[in-house]
């Protein structure tokens, strides 16, 4: 990426700390304190002459942050050496995934664009910049909407529901299912459907209790898990077949199935 923005501005800062942050695994250097409040820390105090460059940069909670203050960095950590040693060890070193990343991204991206449709690239501190400055939370969903260059200024979220894709297998090839000591419990039908549904379908229940949807767990008598309800295969209707993945759309931490049909 180009601009003086990126390369001097907001959106570099947003790139080093992303970089920094995945570089020194989220925790303090010095306490290695995790889940707490990181700060950027300047391994050679630039007081005494220490640059902004990635390589003297660390992070630090506040309580070590303001311990070291602008001691070098030899006399902070004189009574742990072996500290000491493993933190100008760890600043040398290039982000551990970057090389395996970069040895496949410019081949993902020449085989993404030989497709002809439209491809942009960003970067995770991109990504965050953008949802950050649009006053996002942080979600799988939004970060994909916040990807790239091209990001509208204005992200219109109330009211929508994102679709949850989640890859669930066609099952086990297992037929006899063991206990926690290894001796049979039971062993499975042969079969892989019953009345015409396979576990994994997508189904709508109309039953006297209610209306029921979602995936079905069967079972080789006409009583199929749906949920955490039993119901009767004279009450279902197929929506979707089993393809390997279920469907939902998550809110909030409700889950809905998506409506087919």
């Amino acid at each position: 990426m180009s601009g003086v923005e990126y390369q001097q501005g907001s959106l570099a800062g947003y790139e080093i700390r992303e970089y920094v942050l995945e570089k020194w695994q989220r925790a303090c250097a010095y306490c290695e304190a995790k889940d707490v409040p990181l700060q950027i820390e300047h391994i050679h105090p630039r007081a005494k002459g220490g640059t902004n460059r990635v390589s003297n940069l660390c992070l630090a909670c506040e309580k070590c942050n303001t311990a070291k203050g602008t001691q070098d960095i030899a006399v902070f950590l004189k009574k742990k050496p072996e500290v000491l040693k493993k933190i100008q060890a760890q600043a040398k070193k290039p982000l551990k995934d970057a090389a395996a990343v970069n040895s496949t991204r410019w081949k993902l991206f020449e085989r993404l664009k030989a497709t002809g449709l439209p491809v942009e690239c960003g970067s995770g501190g991109l990504t965050k910049y953008n949802r950050t400055t649009r006053n996002l939370p942080k979600t799988h969903w939004l970060d994909a909407a916040n990807v790239g260059t091209s990001a509208p200024v204005v992200l219109i979220t109330k009211g929508i529901k994102p679709l949850k894709i989640k890859a669930t297998g066609h099952g086990r090839r297992k037929m006899c299912v063991t206990d926690a000591y290894g001796f049979p419990k039971h062993h499975k039908e042969r079969k892989s459907s019953y009345m015409g549904y396979r576990t994994g379908d997508m189904v709508k229940a109309i039953t006297p209790k209610g209306t029921y949807w979602g995936r079905i767990a069967i079972r080789h008598r006409p009583s199929f898990r749906l949920g955490k309800t039993d119901v009767h295969p004279k009450y279902m209707r197929r929506l979707h077949r089993a393809d390997g993945y279920e469907y939902t759309y998550e809110t909030k931490g409700v889950r809905d199935a998506p409506p087919h049909g």
